[in-house]
């Protein structure tokens, strides 16, 4: 429905795809509140949108981006059962009348809410989240195990997130990911990761900790590697 916006989607061995669909910053809300109670159906137009292309934002500090956090725990048993602890957080959600955050079956477990501000209504609802009459400065956290780390057959390990998206139609637009990747409880260490270090985008990796701070446009897609260390 048209009314359903922001939709966060997990699916196959991804770890975090994350499919938001919001208004581009040259359509206010107002504006978009009257389509919505329209009985227009074709919806507001942009001169220039990204189209899917992945393009690094540099200088970009604006507080009231849409900002996506997402913290990871690659456990011990994680290595065997290929479940890693999932905590995820939005701040600045579009002020909108419904939202989803859906999970693809069998590949998550436990979902809990663990906070929800300026939003009227949340709830776990099978694998996915559920939101109503999203308000101005809402955020909204969950926590949940994804099955996302996968062994190869050679023995290493990889680990999927994306595609990261903010998109509205047939446009996409700016969006700040930060993501925390623990995996010091573990005997793993990072050999690769994709994309690669570059203007715009900087993988930090100290002590066990990955950490990613990025803004962007389009689809971003990320891969980390591990193998195990040599006793």
């Amino acid at each position: 429905m048209l009314a359903t916006i922001l939709r966060l989607t997990l699916i196959s061995a991804l770890c975090l795809p994350y499919h938001v669909l919001v208004a581009s910053d040259e359509i206010s809300r107002e504006e978009l509140e009257r389509w919505f109670n329209s009985n227009t159906s074709d919806p507001p137009r942009y001169k220039e949108v990204n189209d899917g292309h992945l393009v690094f934002l540099t200088g970009n500090n604006d507080p009231t981006l849409h900002h996506h956090h997402n913290s990871l725990t690659i456990l011990p048993e994680s290595l065997q059962s290929g479940w890693i602890l999932l905590e995820q957080c939005h701040q600045n959600i579009d002020k909108v009348p419904a939202a989803e955050i859906l999970f693809k079956a069998g590949r998550v477990r436990d979902i809990k809410i663990t906070k929800a501000i300026n939003i009227d209504k949340a709830w776990v609802e099978d694998t996915s989240v559920q939101m109503e009459n999203i308000k101005a400065d809402a955020q909204l956290c969950l926590q949940a195990y994804s099955h996302s780390l996968v062994k190869n057959a050679d023995g290493t390990f990889s680990l999927r997130n994306g595609p990261f998206m903010r998109r509205f139609f047939d446009g996409y637009f700016p969006i700040r990911v930060s993501l925390e990747l623990n995996f010091s409880q573990t005997n793993l260490e990072l050999t690769s990761f994709t994309p690669n270090n570059q203007n715009g985008f900087h993988v930090e990796n100290n002590n066990g900790m990955i950490h990613i701070d990025t803004v962007f446009e389009g689809k971003l897609q990320t891969e980390f590697k591990f193998k195990s260390k040599k006793l």
